[in-house]
Formats: C-alpha cells, structure tokens, sequence
C-alpha cells in the first residue's frame, strides 16, 4: 500500500461531493423531437481519455441511460468497470449535451480548475481506490456516490492553475511519444482485421488452391459430405436430437463478402453437434479448478489470470473442459460480446454460465479456424445485428450463434490458412507486446508527474494565495444556494 502523500499547509483533503455541483437530467417524455448528441460509455476512447465518438437520437429514441444533461468543464467518470478508465472531460463542443447515467458526471464549483478534477480522476490511486470498492462479479460497478464520496487533495484555486499548467506543459512532449505510440497500436489493429478478413475470403490460400485444383471438391459436395458427417457424428454420440439451423435463404446475406470457387457460406451450426453454456454455480476464491469467465478471454486466447475457482465434483464433470473447445462469451458490454477463444489444456478447468461450448466436430472444422473466424470483423458485425441489448449489456444466444453465417472450405485449406495465420498473428502480438510495454513506461512517468502535482511538489506554493478551506466555504454557500433556489422553484 502507498504511503498517504503530505500536502502544504495551504491545501486541505476534501471529498468530490465537498467541490462539485448537482447536474440536472432530462424528462425524455418532453420534448421527443428534440435532437442530441448522446455520450456513452462505449464512446470514451480510454486509451486518450477523450470522448471519441457520440451517437444522435431524437430524445424520444434515445436509450432509457440517456438522462445526463452534461456542459464544457465537466469530468465523466464511467461507474461501470472503473479500473478501464472510461474517464473524459466535457469539451465546449458537447456542452448541453446528453451523457448516459452510467457515468458519474462531476461538475466543478466555483474556484476549482475543472482540468485540476479531471487530472485526479485520471490518477491511478484514485482509479485503483474505486476499482477496490465495485461490486458484482458478470458486470462490475461502483456507485455515483462512491465516486464522490473520494477524497482528494486540495489546493487553492490559484495554485490549481499553476499545477495544471505545468502538467499541461509535461505532458506535452510526453503526450507526443505515447500518440505516435498509440496511432501505431490503432493501426496494428486494422491490420490484423484486414490479415482476417483476407483470410476469410480466401485470399491467403489462392496460390495453394491453384496448386491443389485437382483435387478441391465442388461446394454442392462439400455441403453433402459435411452434413452427412454431422448426422454421422451425432449418431455416435448417441444424442436423440440437436438442433439444426435455419435454412440460410431464410436471411438477407448480400451483405456479407464473396468468396472463391469451393468456398460458401453456410449456417455455422453444421460444424457442431450442439452449444452447451457453462455452470451457473457461484465460484469463490479458492477450490480444486479454475472456472474460466467472460474476463478470461483476452484477444482470441485464453488469460489465466483473475481466477475463481470450484471443489463441486458434479460440476466439475459436467462442464469440465476438453482440448481444443472453443469458448463463445454469449454476454458482456456491447463492444465485448461475441469475443471467443480455444482451450488448449493448459490447466483443468470448467467454463462459467456467461460462456458458451461449442461442440464443434473435428473432421468439418478446424478449432483454431473457428476461433479466428468467431473473433473477425464478420463475426463481429453479424453479432452486433443479432445481439439483444439490456443495461449496458448485450446477449447472444446459442441459437442466435449456431445461425451464425460461416465461411466453408476444405479442412485442408482450413489448415493452411490457420498456418499463415498464426505466422502473421505471432508477428503481429510480438509487435503489440512491444508498443504496450513503451505505453506502460510512459503512463508510469506520467502518473509520477501527477504524483509530484496533488503532493504540492510540481508547482511553488504562493503565500498570498487564499487558503482552501474559505474556498470550501464559499463552495458550500453557493451549493446552498442553488438548493435553495430548487425548493423554491
């Protein structure tokens, strides 16, 4: 734990509640027609802790969260999963426009620098206090008032000027690195979805299918053989019924990409023989085997880290895990939903309710290209026009999955293309894993820096300067004010 940082006598320790003003909401039955820009979660670019995008409704469409009346200077600070730092400032361009009740909008009186709350929000004590305080385990949180009931420490008004302007001018070169820095991520990411989508289209293996003509079969025989071997596989399996998907005229796919000769999509559900979702028992922090949750897949791959765990002998042998199962996370925020991964018998282990099995049959299809399929841009868009939305969450269903469009080919091809990809992708991690490690080094100077500021050792103490305690004071009066002017109203 962190030794508490001594601050001058001129400063006091003050919670946000202490420093910020109420902000009003809107009645969306009001003015339906009205336009607005709404600021979500997912619209915060955390990586630059700036809005990034917002989306228009009329008021009367706008999502229920659509409540926030928000203005220039204020801090947006996301309730939801506070430790990805969903944090941004209001600029002048959005002022009066409308920002999701999942965020905590914090508004700064009179003489508090609203950049000097903004720096403390983005400081990594204050994100890590938070982080230790949410509850829920599917879809962790932390409440308005926890946020606000956060103490910081506070200098005069004057000095917060001082301290802003000079982490303004640090950051400055230091911004410069870590946007060069980002943009090179940015673009890594691009990259690696045109190495998928080229992948998908056939585009990697079109040498190999010049070579292997001769023996590529038609895609009306590929279809006949891979259903034939699916009714044969089930049969082995001694089920008495798996679902079939739907027909695939049954859809509008015109917009989906075209493929090569051989190659046609079909519904993913003829490479399974049926989804299964994970334990809905309640884990703990100890026990006999891990059980894998939504958090635990990270960029296609599983990530041990963060686990729970069970002793339950009934569990564990019927949602035990097997090498080579592809896991599909059925529920999770609307940018995460649909993410997947294989487990490569790393370490017994069983999967969470919030997960999905696909059974999926050796001889149609092969695991890893499956993966790659289920985490490309195409899965991705198909998903987000299936998926149900619900509070800051949205769900995908393991019929919704198996209807799933999917690119056929050989197995063989399947594996050729699997090994180029996993030639580029290794490159491609190598390089990410490089970029983040320079990001991490920058963000370590650049909460040093912060550390420095809200220590009172970034910028000089001037004696003239009114003291913050008759600041809070005439904060307090003004709050009063405004409380006043309401129930009179």
């Amino acid at each position: 734990m962190r030794e508490e940082i001594q601050i001058p006598e001129t400063w006091s320790k003050c919670q946000i509640e202490e420093i910020t003003l109420p902000v009003a909401k809107i009645n969306q039955k009001e003015n339906p027609d009205q336009q607005i820009e709404y600021i979500d979660i997912s619209g915060i670019d955390n990586l630059r802790n700036k809005i990034g995008e917002t989306k228009q409704y009329c008021i009367g469409e706008a999502p229920s969260r659509a409540r926030q009346i928000v203005q220039e200077g204020d801090v947006l600070f996301s309730t939801v999963r506070p430790y990805l730092r969903n944090i941004a400032a209001v600029p002048e361009k959005y002022n009066g426009q409308i920002a999701s009740t999942g965020f905590s909008v914090l508004r700064p009186a009179k003489g508090i620098a609203p950049l000097y709350l903004f720096y403390n929000c983005i400081y990594i004590d204050f994100v890590n206090a938070l982080s230790g305080e949410q509850y829920g385990v599917s879809y962790p949180a932390v409440k308005d008032e926890q946020v606000r009931g956060k103490r910081i420490n506070l200098p005069p008004t004057n000095e917060q000027k001082r301290i802003v302007a000079k982490i303004e001018e640090l950051f400055s070169e230091l911004d410069k690195g870590i946007e060069n820095l980002k943009t090179a991520w940015e673009q890594l990411k691009a990259y690696r979805q045109a190495v998928l989508k080229h992948a998908f289209e056939g585009k990697l293996t079109a040498q190999w299918r010049e070579e292997n003509k001769d023996k590529l079969k038609t895609v009306d025989v590929l279809l006949e053989d891979i259903k034939t071997e699916r009714e044969d596989h089930i049969k082995k399996l001694s089920k008495k019924r798996v679902k079939s998907p739907r027909d695939f005229k049954d859809e509008d796919f015109s917009w989906l990409p075209e493929l090569p000769d051989g190659w046609t999509w079909e519904r993913l559900g003829w490479v399974t023989s049926g989804v299964e979702y994970g334990t809905s028992a309640k884990s703990s922090k100890e026990g006999d085997i891990p059980v894998l949750r939504m958090g635990n897949i990270q960029k296609a791959k599983l990530d041990w880290g963060d686990l729970v765990y069970t002793s339950d002998k009934e569990e564990i042998e019927k949602y035990s895990l097997n090498k080579g199962d592809v896991l599909f996370n059925r529920t999770n925020s609307p940018e995460l939903v649909g993410k997947a991964a294989i487990y490569r018998n790393e370490n017994p282990a069983i999967f969470a309710g919030y997960l999905i099995r696909l059974n999926h049959i050796e001889t149609i299809v092969d695991s890893q290209y499956l993966n790659f399929f289920l985490n490309s841009h195409v899965a991705k868009q198909y998903g987000n026009r299936v998926k149900t939305d619900g509070v800051n969450q949205s769900n995908i269903n393991g019929e919704k999955l198996i209807n799933y469009p999917f690119p056929y080919c050989s197995l063989d091809e399947q594996k050729q293309i699997v090994e180029r990809l996993d030639e580029r992708i290794t490159e491609l991690d190598r390089t990410e894993n490089d970029i983040v490690e320079q990001l991490q080094k920058a963000e370590a100077l650049r909460q040093s820096i912060l550390r420095q500021a809200f220590s009172g050792k970034l910028a000089a103490q001037d004696p003239n300067d009114e003291p913050t305690s008759v600041l809070l004071e005439c904060i307090k009066a003004e709050k009063n004010g405004i409380k006043k002017k309401r129930n009179a109203a």
